[in-house]
């Protein structure tokens, strides 16, 4: 029973083996999770400043909106 066992997990082994080089799909890039804490702050940090922007852009044209209408 164990070398049957055996055997089985060797074609099971190499089977695996053969289908991942078969698989066209490149396996993803690991990214540590150091990393990827990293890229999120910069990506929060963006987005803070875009927010900002909007609301600066926002209040000059209801300032120029309102000079205007004067």
């Amino acid at each position: 029973m164990n070398r049957k066992k055996k055997i089985q997990d060797l074609y099971k082994k190499r089977l695996k083996r053969a289908r991942a080089k078969l698989d066209g799909r490149p396996k993803e890039r690991y990214i540590s999770k150091a990393d990827r804490a990293k890229a999120e702050a910069e990506a929060d940090a963006d987005a803070d400043a875009d927010a900002e922007n909007s609301a600066t852009e926002s209040e000059v044209k209801l300032r120029c909106n309102e000079g205007s209408s004067n």
